[in-house]
């Protein structure tokens, strides 16, 4: 068993053998197959971003993906093994909270426009009600975030893989543009204010 397995199932891996591909991923799999826990480097990454898609399943095998966003850092590593996130108060149809009563396994998905990367979770997900005291720890954040938490969900990760970034759009944040352009005015102030002292050392002489 790989931890792999959890995505190439015998029948993926047939398609892979028949497409050419299963040598590659054979030897990704002797390789020890997918990290099943939190390195260094998720944990960095999922420290930044702002926004992911949460994937759940009902009884009947029917998919949904929601999305999820909130202030960089929302999405908390708990432990090497679990993340956590406040699920703030929606449109209230729970249909993600539905479908992990009948069918716990669910799946993280996170991309970055501007690093063009993307991350897939595999694992199962449990919403925890009537606990203040962990949503208020996972609502603790860097800068104020106006929401209403509702309750908890705390993901267990069994696999996760990095995609390549083929494909993924270019897009700026707004917080980096305004940055950027803020720092460009104060660049443009400074050349101004130069530029008058100048003009005043050439007048006096």
């Amino acid at each position: 068993m790989y931890s792999s397995d959890i995505g190439f199932t015998p029948t993926v891996k047939a398609i892979q053998s028949r497409k050419g591909s299963r040598r590659g991923y054979a030897s990704m799999e002797e390789g020890g197959g997918w990290k099943t826990e939190v390195t260094e480097d998720l944990a960095g990454y999922i420290a930044n971003q702002r926004s992911f898609f949460l994937s759940t399943v009902n009884a009947d095998g029917q998919p949904y993906i929601q999305h999820r966003g909130g202030p960089a850092g929302f999405l908390k590593v708990l432990d090497n093994r679990r993340l956590g996130f406040a699920d703030f108060r929606g449109n209230r149809q729970y249909i993600s909270q539905g479908n992990l009563l009948d069918n716990s396994k669910a799946f993280i998905f996170l991309i970055d426009y501007v690093q063009k990367t993307r991350i897939k979770i595999w694992g199962t997900a449990e919403v925890i009600e009537d606990n203040p005291e962990l949503v208020a720890q996972l609502m603790q954040y860097d800068q104020p975030y106006r929401a209403a938490p509702e309750q908890a969900i705390i993901f267990t990760i069994d696999a996760w893989d990095a995609n390549c970034p083929q494909h993924i759009p270019a897009r700026i944040d707004v917080e980096w543009v305004k940055s950027a352009l803020d720092e460009k005015d104060q660049k443009i102030a400074m050349l101004e204010a130069h530029i008058k002292d100048l003009q005043g050392s050439v007048a006096l002489s």
